[in-house]
């Protein structure tokens, strides 16, 4: 493989080239596994740094950089789900997964930062909403990184064995268990343009405070989750039922202060919303939608998991209330 060479009108090495535009990929695979932005580049960076540390004679064995990178990148996703578990025993209240703007409002994370690499931006589609990260927090790594490799990223049986340290027949048994969680949890068919004016209905009632429109707005046995991560303050348990959510909402909105802007976004590519306060994002709500009821809320307050989110703009809307949900 050759390298760069040190004159700077000189043309950038193919072979590099070749092996940083695999990164995308790589980051959709990890951010779907691991369910968070921030252990995902750490996943891909460490992928590269192995990468790297091959000798020139290594590199260029391998046959196809394309699957060494994914087979990699894959199973220090597979650790790092395991020890996942044990860190999340301790968490302060619930784990969510970490949402998403949409692409046009990516951050970097970073002090300092504005736009983000499009190389580290995840593609917004169905298997990145917060409703199918969450169900993917209920599977085991085995099942998780069975699952997400076979049915989302179509690679084979035989490839995600390799991966998983097992048969291709037993990976076979682990998507299937996964598909039957996924059909269980009866993910939402409810088109996006209905649940934008679902969600926008919801939002002018918690700001009227109408407890009734909020009540009518929720599914009977509609569940809110929220994440604060001991970081900020936030109910710690799931609040079941829509009365005790629309309660619970009046009260936040009695709270609210005053510089505080709620405002439409998309969250992971689905219609959400977003508390704004002195031009940094603090909320994000994130909802599933059946009919024209609300039968999930998610809350994400836990800072660490709101870095990708720039400064709110008070006019912005949902595009036809139905946003182009890929980058």
């Amino acid at each position: 493989m050759t390298t760069r060479s040190g004159q700077g009108n000189a043309p950038a090495d193919p072979g590099l080239e070749a092996i940083m535009s695999e990164r995308r990929q790589l980051m959709n695979i990890a951010y779907r596994l691991l369910g968070s932005l921030a252990e995902a580049e750490d996943a891909v960076q460490e992928t590269y740094t192995r990468w790297y540390t091959m000798s020139p004679q290594q590199r260029d064995a391998v046959e196809s950089p394309g699957a060494w990178l994914t087979t990699v990148t894959s199973r220090i996703c597979l650790n790092l789900l395991g020890s996942a578990r044990a860190r999340r025993e301790t968490y302060v209240g619930e784990w969510l997964p970490e949402p998403l703007p949409d692409r046009t409002e990516w951050a970097t994370g970073r002090p300092g930062g504005t736009t983000a690499d499009p190389a580290d931006r995840v593609t917004l589609d169905e298997s990145v909403n917060l409703a199918f990260l969450v169900v993917l927090e209920s599977m085991t790594p085995a099942e998780r990184v069975a699952f997400i490799l076979h049915d989302v990223f179509c690679h084979s049986f035989a490839e995600v064995a390799e991966i998983v340290g097992r048969t291709p027949a037993a990976c076979r048994q682990l998507a299937s268990s996964a598909r039957r969680r996924i059909r269980a949890s009866r993910p939402s068919a409810t088109p996006a343009a209905e649940r934008a004016g679902t969600i926008r209905d919801f939002k002018q009632a918690w700001e009227a405070q109408d407890i009734d429109a909020l009540i009518g707005l929720l599914d009977p046995h509609a569940t809110a989750i929220a994440d604060g991560g001991g970081l900020a303050a936030t109910f710690l348990h799931p609040i079941e039922g829509s009365e005790r959510i629309a309660y619970a909402w009046m009260e936040i909105a009695r709270r609210r202060p005053g510089d505080m802007a709620l405002l439409e976004r998309t969250v992971n590519g689905q219609p959400g919303l977003v508390a704004v306060q002195a031009g940094a994002t603090v909320t994000v709500f994130a909802f599933d939608v059946a009919g024209d009821r609300i039968t999930r809320i998610w809350v994400v307050r836990n800072p660490e998991k709101l870095r990708r989110w720039t400064t709110a703009r008070v006019s912005h809307r949902w595009r036809n209330a139905a946003p182009d949900a890929r980058s």
